[in-house]
């Protein structure tokens, strides 16, 4: 296979492995239910089941800055593979859980793992690829990411119709590590034929931190489903008594063990010569990381995250602890400022996104994650209160109109990005989604009977990915080599904060519209009110949508991301 051959085949895989975690973003929508039942909350304690979520989010947002930096420092398809091994460990640990913090620390693990892979792909795309080429791939990676709005939750309705909620994760899991295998073998033959580093030889598995692995896994696992031919023996049943009165299943003698093995996994990498997982090497790029600017970061955007994540729009825009958690990013953001001015190596430079289209994709990312969120949210929503009141598959159906138009968007983006200015595409982009917005403002109770209401389902979805790869390609032209990784990480982290943001305030306006036109007129049956609400919440994305394309005019100005032009290549030559 040639180099071209490798480097395709690479940005093929990644872009899978970020569909995948994409698609286990949505299909969480559909299991709820049953991962609450197994964790013995009730489905009127909704709140309760909150942290699933909520877990899944945070270790995706919060952590997305570090991960996007150890690309820049250790080289982008390392992190990726560890971006896999993270999200299949989640899996593995979503699968196995038996309570509801188990429950959200696999989430959370699958979060860091498959937010990682973002960032990390983009890093890729812009080392493999010079800075006119970047347009196409960047709007595949979008493309693929947004996919899994689709795939989602058809996987998980695949899946449920077969199995338990637990085989939706244990597919995550024997999925991420074929990808791992896969990125790892593809990635060190890149970098071999590219003579970019020399391909470490081969060698076997370090076998005493193997079997410490295989004895922690497997005593685990006795804890997590202990088999009852076991735990009721006579004789093996003393294994599965905590040793203290009154102990969990980790104090079980068998819990003890696989607590006793993972710690001596971990020295055995530690002190190896040739470890399993290279812990040292890890922990030595950590250091060089910032991680107190990372911890900062983290804290900042973990308030943001839960203040909203945690909201009940029908009180207030963010939850009852929002002001508090608020106050604490403000702390932490503060914190961070002045850290990031006194360190000598900052987890973000301070040059890094100082260009305006650098700073300028973050912003507007922002406004696209804001006005987004609407759509996703709201459209089957408004089909529901409307034509489909007892189908959510048909209220799906609807939906999927917006979200097949927009990986095809993506790419048509992509692909533009080469031949016109960032900014031009994404305001047009951004156009088209407020145009989208503002015809569904419109909507009555027939409205979704008519083929009509495909049309703007169809603009909105082509126009917002159309915006993505430009975004992309605006920030990864005006930022240095060696913070793309972390530059893609702010990108993706903006339209997070902005969905978050966006569900809150969106929903909450479009209540209050609800409540005032109840007051004026108390006639107004609950599907009148209902359409209110979302006729508002479609007009405020419209306005968002619309902030976000003379947002991207003003911003994106600049950023060089078009294909040189031959004639002004030749008088510059000569």
């Amino acid at each position: 296979m040639t180099t071209d051959g490798r480097t395709r085949t690479l940005l093929a895989l990644c872009s899978v492995a970020v569909a995948f975690a994409a698609v286990d973003t949505y299909v969480v929508v559909l299991a709820l239910p049953d991962m609450m039942a197994t964790a013995g909350v009730s489905v009127d304690q909704l709140q309760r089941a909150a942290p699933i979520v909520s877990g899944f989010l945070l270790g995706y947002v919060a952590m997305l800055p570090l991960i996007g930096r150890l690309a820049d420092l250790r080289g982008p398809v390392p992190v990726l593979a560890a971006a896999l091994v993270l999200f299949s460990v989640g899996s593995l640990v979503t699968t196995a859980a038996y309570d509801l913090p188990s429950m959200v620390v696999g989430r959370f693990l699958q979060g860091v793992g498959g937010g990682g892979l973002v960032p990390a792909t983009m890093s890729l795309v812009a080392a493999l690829y010079p800075v006119e080429r970047r347009g196409l791939p960047l709007g595949l990676v979008s493309a693929v990411q947004e996919l899994g709005s689709v795939l989602g939750p058809l996987f998980g309705a695949l899946v449920l119709a077969f199995t338990s909620w637990q085989g939706i994760f244990a597919i995550n899991t024997a999925g991420g590590i074929l990808l791992y295998a896969a990125v790892r073998a593809t990635g060190g033959s890149v970098a071999s034929a590219s003579g970019a580093a020399a391909r470490a030889p081969r060698r076997f598995p370090d076998p005493v931190a193997l079997v410490l692995l295989v004895v922690a896994l497997a005593s685990a696992a006795l804890v997590v489903h202990p088999p009852d031919a076991l735990y009721l023996d006579l004789t093996w049943g003393a294994y599965f008594v905590p040793v203290v009165s009154g102990g969990g299943r980790w104090l079980w003698p068998v819990g003890l063990v696989a607590i006793g093995a993972f710690v001596l996994f971990w020295v055995r990498c530690l002190t190896a010569r040739r470890p399993l997982v290279d812990v040292r090497e890890w922990w030595r790029t950590l250091r060089s990381v910032d991680l107190v600017g990372a911890v900062l970061l983290a804290l900042a955007l973990g308030g943001v995250v839960l203040a909203f994540a945690t909201a009940d729009p029908a009180v207030s825009v963010f939850s009852p602890q929002g002001p508090w958690l608020l106050l604490a990013s403000a702390v932490a953001t503060g914190a961070l400022a002045v850290h990031l001015r006194r360190t000598d190596d900052p987890l973000v430079p301070g040059d890094a996104v100082s260009a305006r289209p650098a700073w300028g994709s973050l912003v507007v990312s922002l406004m696209v994650g804001w006005a987004l969120i609407a759509a996703l949210v709201d459209i089957p929503l408004f089909a529901r209160t409307t034509v489909y009141r007892d189908s959510q598959l048909d209220a799906a159906l609807v939906l999927l109109r917006f979200l097949v138009a927009l990986p095809v968007g993506a790419v048509v983006g992509g692909w533009l990005t080469r031949r016109l200015p960032a900014w031009l595409i994404t305001a047009a982009g951004m156009l088209a989604a407020s145009l989208g917005f503002w015809v569904m403002s419109g909507w009555d109770v027939d409205s979704l009977r008519s083929a009509w209401s495909t049309v703007p389902l169809v603009v909105a979805g082509l126009g917002f990915g159309l915006a993505l790869a430009p975004v992309n390609a605006a920030i990864l032209a005006t930022t240095r080599d060696d913070t793309h990784g972390v530059a893609s990480a702010l990108v993706v982290v903006a339209r997070m904060v902005g969905m978050l943001v966006g569900i809150s305030v969106l929903t909450t306006w479009g209540l209050r519209q609800l409540y005032e036109a109840r007051a004026d007129d108390p006639s107004l049956s609950v599907t009148e009110l209902g359409i209110v609400q979302e006729q508002s919440v479609f007009l405020g994305a419209a306005v968002v949508a619309l902030l976000a394309a003379v947002l991207a005019v003003l911003l994106l100005r600049g950023a060089p991301t078009r294909e040189v032009d031959l004639a002004r290549a030749l008088r510059a030559a000569g």
